[in-house]
């Protein structure tokens, strides 16, 4: 028996001992604690269920206020919210409330209709509600607002950050009635930055400042004005690289602020890849670095993983709030899809996004979710909305309660595959390759060879000529080299260097990278790609697309990619059912696990390489090392 299989028995041995373990603690008093499982439940007065609420903010009610509140972005609430005529309802900011941050009710919406500096057809999003100098306030997204306040007639795309107050966390809300961040010029006409997803920090100092913008522009920051009602603009910081990050969340701890980042597309149906990623500083205005020490400001964006799909049931996890519970202990609140069921029901490309909860974990100084396993779909320790009665007894039962979640997770061989080190894995010699001849060995065979004279081998290294082509939906012109891949579950390693300016616009969609190959419109593809300003790990999945209106590509992102990059996928097989998971590195030595895509690729599904989406560059492939893991 391997190493790897004498680990996967310990794991069974924890589960039983921490059963035991657990039901002992309960019977000693753990009766503060309750559990739940996501996603959600949010009860409406018609005896309804809401099942949408996207881009969700969570507070805890002030002055002996028993409630915790959260608000979502505008949407419909459930399948059955239409009108007599069948057209679908949209709520402006629903309001919620929950005694114990599991069982959630709606209280009705923020706004009957949006404000009078809001275009005709603009709506709300994002909210973000923050209690200050004896008040709520209530910050958002207004998508579109009316000439006399961007300056610029017939616009759509001019939005801007308002702001309304309470002296209640469910209203009546005031309008300010002009935005607190005005339309943001990105050039003539009607060319604006995104100006979206307000997020408000308030530090132990009393100092507060509000973050917003997304990919176009990237997020900026600006210092709050005493009233909360503007910002003072020569304040104003860029804090990430515009096309990386939106949907800014700031908390602080230990003398750090935490800066967690949604990235990749929010509503892409069962292939959305949403994720968050996080960046600290001891400034609040930054420069946000992450656990790597790469500035989200890189061009070479940095962002340490936080959030991300893990092959169950939830994809595209996102747009976060991050609170602490009556305990103290570490939660957020998100957005994600489930895969088996996407859509609003007769409405296929309208994302349908339900609120879950999972508590938040810091090792060394830095968060991820449940320890890196990532969104849940099974029993969980629910947050403590109120202080226990014996704090000692209560955080002592959650320690061993935390402790079999994680066992018990059925993801929890991510955690085995992050800490195994590959090098004491079997190499699979059929499948390896250090290049070291003069020739492409006979193993590989070319989808579409590229002229002779665009690749070679050569003093250790495979050189790839990126092509002007594409492996995208209806254009598959690209050339992939491939190879057989081993029966069972294995893990593919590159070394690639791509050879675009490590900054600068525009070199899209260079790259180069990885496949796992089952056809054009069957694989998954991990690469090192220039997006606009960016250099990122980009990590997608496609499919034959399953009708009109159906994706059929989508894709999450990694952590920072270097000159030269690491790319790594695992391929598992667990009750019928492959998973490909992701990492990356700029060292060869720390590896950043990124998604997780499920997918069917069967068993003559091969390994390949590719570089395309522009002429002009060069892919040196420096080894592939293909390695067994074991059977779960």
């Amino acid at each position: 028996m391997s190493k790897s299989g004498v680990i996967l028995k310990i794991s069974a041995t924890l589960v039983v001992c921490g059963s035991t373990a657990l039901a002992d603690e309960r019977s000693r008093g753990g009766d503060d604690l309750a559990f739940f499982e996501n996603e959600l439940t949010i009860r409406m007065p018609n005896g309804l269920v809401q099942t949408n609420c996207a881009d969700p903010t969570v507070i805890r009610g002030e002055g002996g206020d028993p409630y915790w509140y959260a608000l979502c972005t505008t949407d419909s609430l459930n399948d059955e919210d239409v009108d007599e005529r069948g057209a679908r309802r949209f709520h402006l900011l629903p309001m919620l409330r929950s005694r114990d941050l599991v069982a959630w009710e709606y209280m009705g919406d923020a706004f009957a209709d949006p404000p009078a500096w809001v275009a005709r057809g603009g709506s709300l999003w994002a909210p973000e509600i923050v209690y200050r100098n004896g008040k709520y306030f209530l910050y958002y997204v207004a998508t579109d607002v009316v000439d006399e306040v961007s300056g610029e007639p017939g616009c759509s795309s001019d939005n801007a950050i308002g702001v309304a107050t309470s002296s209640s966390p469910l209203g009546p809300w005031v309008d300010a009635g002009a935005p607190v961040v005005a339309p943001r010029r990105g050039g003539g006409g009607c060319n604006f930055f995104w100006t979206y997803d307000p997020d408000v920090l308030v530090t132990k100092q009393g100092r507060a400042v509000l973050y917003y913008g997304s990919y176009y522009g990237g997020i900026e920051a600006r210092d709050l004005t005493a009233d909360g009602l503007g910002t003072l603009p020569e304040t104003a910081t860029p804090i990430t690289i515009p096309n990386r990050y939106e949907a800014a969340n700031v908390v602080e701890k230990d003398g750090w602020y935490y800066l967690f980042g949604s990235a990749s597309n929010c509503c892409n149906g069962p292939l959305t890849g949403y994720q968050v990623f996080a960046g600290r500083s001891k400034d609040p205005l930054g420069p946000f670095v992450d656990r790597q020490g790469v500035s989200l400001l890189d061009a070479r964006a940095g962002g340490t993983p936080v959030i991300t799909q893990n092959g169950n049931r939830w994809v595209g996890a996102g747009h976060n709030s991050v609170f602490q519970d009556a305990a103290g202990n570490w939660y957020t609140a998100y957005h994600a899809v489930d895969r088996e069921a996407p859509y609003f029901d007769g409405s296929v490309g309208y994302t349908h996004r339900p609120m879950l909860v999972d508590r938040v974990t810091w090792t060394g100084g830095w968060p991820s979710v449940r320890g890196g396993l990532g969104p849940s779909d099974t029993r969980q320790l629910a947050p403590a909305a109120a202080a226990p009665r014996d704090p000692r007894t209560a955080a002592k039962t959650r320690l061993v309660a935390d402790t079999l979640a994680d066992v018990l997770d059925p993801n929890g061989y991510l955690l085995w595959l992050d800490r195994v080190d590959a090098k004491k894995l079997p190499l699979v010699s059929s499948a390896s390759d250090e290049f070291a001849g003069r020739a492409l060995s006979s193993r590989w065979s070319w989808v579409r060879p590229p002229p002779a004279s665009d690749f070679g081998v050569a003093g250790g290294v495979f050189r790839l000529a990126t092509q002007a082509a594409d492996l995208h939906g209806g254009s598959n012109d690209a050339s992939v080299l491939t190879e057989a891949a081993p029966p069972g579950n294995w893990l593919a390693e590159i070394k690639v260097d791509l050879d675009v300016p490590d900054s600068g616009c525009c070199q899209n969609f260079v790259q180069a990278g990885l496949v796992v190959y089952a056809g054009d419109d069957a694989y998954v593809k991990l690469a090192h790609v220039s997006i606009w300003e960016t250099r990122q790990i980009e990590f997608a999945k496609e499919v034959p697309a399953p009708g009109p209106g159906f994706p059929a590509y989508g894709s999450g992102v990694g952590g920072p990619p270097g000159r030269t990059t690491w790319l790594r996928i695992a391929k598992v097989a667990r009750s019928g059912q492959e998973s490909y998971v992701s990492y990356s590195s700029r060292d060869g030595v720390t590896f950043t696990r990124g998604a997780t895509w499920d997918h069917q690729l069967g068993p003559d599904a091969k390994i390949g390489l590719v570089a395309f989406g522009g002429a002009g560059f060069t892919a040196r492939f420096d080894h592939v090392r293909v390695r067994s893991l074991p059977q779960l």
